[in-house]
Order: C-alpha cells, then structure tokens, then sequence
C-alpha cells in the first residue's frame, strides 16, 4: 500500500531535484575559469549559484502546470509522476509557486548588477522569458522543436560566459569553447526525456526535435553531442597528467554506457538512463573544473 503524498513531498517531488546538478554544473565550471584566472568573487558566485537553482526549479513548476493544461501529462506517463496531474498539488498553487520562484531568481540576478553593470538585465530577462515560454504562450518553445537550443544556450553557453564574466569583467573565448561542451552534453538530458515521451508527446502535438526526426535521430545525436564534448577537452588531454587522463577516459566509457542503455532500453527503464546522463553532466564538469584549478 502506498503512503499519501504529504504536502513537503509534493513540492519536493515538483522541483525534481535530480535535474538541479544540470543548472549547478556550468556554474560551477564557470567559477573554476575564473578562479584560475584569478578573478574568483564568492559574492557573485554564491548569486550565479541562486539563480540558477531558482530558475530551474521555477522552470520545472512551469513544465509540471502548462503540460498539464496542454494535456501532455497523461495517465499513460512514462516518466516520473508531475504534481499537478497526479493532483497533489493544484494548478492554481503550481502557477503562484513558478511566479514567486522565478520572482526570487531574478531578485538574485539583481544583485549581479553591481558586478556586470545594467547590461545583465538583458541576460536576466532572456532567462525569465524562457522560463515560461519553454512551455507556454502561443509559441511554446518545447512544443515546437526548440528545446534543445534552449538547453545548448541556458545550461551550457549563458551560465558558464556570464559567470564567468561578472567574475572577471570580461567573456573568455575558453570559456565559450568550454561552455558548449557541457551544453551539448546536457542536451542529451532532454534527448533521453523525449525519446522516452515519443508516442506520448507525439499523441499531444508536442513537437520535439525527436517527433519532428524520429528515434534514430535522438541515438545519433546523443552520440554525436558526445563526441562534440571530447572534441573540445581534447587539447587538455594532450596537457593533463596520467591520473586526469584516466578520469577522463573512465568518464567517456561512462558515456558510451550511457548511449548503449538509450538504445536497448524501453519505456520507464529509461529513466534509470536519464538519471544517468544527469550524472554525466556533472561528473563532466567536476572533471573539468577540477582540471582547470589544479592545472
């Protein structure tokens, strides 16, 4: 018999945790660049690290209420269960609890102002906008085949350039380089999670890269996004001792694991494989980041 679901667990369960690691990652390679670079600032950090994490948590509670009022979150879900549909949580509630959330994230990005000047306002409206537009509005970006841009621009390129910048006052063309490595690798998180909701997210009109170009397309380009990352760490290699070396290569046959289960496995054991490419993500930028601060 299953326990109800308390009112802490239903909140919990909304802001998915084990998606948070893919908004600290770029962060915290952004804040390795800077501190071999020796701009290192814990008060800019700390905020990058707030907003981040508020963002994405304001984004989840926005996926959570619009798929459900879009009909996406059906009772024939192979992913984990959303708050809304399952009815722990109204869509009133998901709704104020997505606008609060993404209320406090940009009351933190405030505070970066005083470190990278009233330009960032651009970048922190950028990012609010595409909290609520991933899902909504009259052209939804998930729905439409643009998700995976969003994930290569807001979990990878944004994060890791600006943290940088209002660190360093300055953009680095390392870290840029960097920044779609771990982008591309993060984009393989929404390649499993749509692979997974194929039929489901094609039945709803949801039109993801993987409706739009089938199955075989997201094997290829999980694959591809990969090779992209080794590509960009491999002048490291040729400068890394034997120990990051190996680390490195362990995280790689990691990889290949990983796309080996995205092609043999089905329906909800799929989700062990998104839990796994999380994990890549952020052992990849761990690896790196402490590549770069110790090199």
């Amino acid at each position: 018999m299953t326990l109800p679901m308390t009112k802490g667990q239903s909140w919990l369960l909304a802001a998915r945790p084990r998606t948070l690691p893919a908004s600290l990652s770029p962060v915290i390679l952004g804040c390795a660049l800077a501190w071999h670079d020796g701009f290192f600032q814990w008060i800019p950090a700390v905020l990058c690290f707030l907003v981040a994490l508020l963002a994405q948590i304001a984004s989840n509670f926005a996926n959570d209420y619009f798929d459900f009022k879009k009909g996406a979150d059906g009772k024939d879900r192979l992913g984990p269960e959303r708050a809304v549909a399952q009815g722990w949580i109204t869509p009133a509630a998901m709704l104020r609890a997505t606008l609060l959330t993404l209320g406090l994230a940009c009351l933190c990005g405030c505070g970066l102002l005083f470190y990278g000047g009233w330009k960032l306002i651009w970048v922190g409206l950028a990012i609010a906008v595409c909290v609520l537009a991933y899902s909504a509005g009259p052209f939804p970006l998930a729905y439409n085949g643009l998700g995976d841009v969003c994930v290569l621009l807001f979990y990878g390129i944004i994060p890791v350039c600006f943290t940088y910048y209002v660190q360093a006052q300055a953009f680095s063309l390392l870290a840029f380089l960097l920044s779609i490595a771990l982008g591309a690798l993060s984009v393989n998180i929404l390649i499993v999670n749509n692979y997974r909701d194929y039929r489901q997210d094609k039945a709803a009109g949801k039109r993801t890269t993987i409706v739009i170009f089938g199955r075989r397309f997201g094997r290829v380009m999980y694959l591809v996004n990969g090779i992209i990352a080794l590509a960009l760490v491999l002048p490291f290699l040729f400068l890394a001792s034997l120990p990051f070396i190996l680390l490195f290569a362990l995280f790689f046959t990691l990889f290949i694991k990983t796309w080996q289960d995205l092609r043999h496995r089905e329906g909800k054991a799929l989700n062990k494989t998104l839990g796994d490419t999380a994990r890549n993500v952020l052992l990849f930028a761990l690896l790196l980041s402490a590549f770069i601060v110790f090199s």
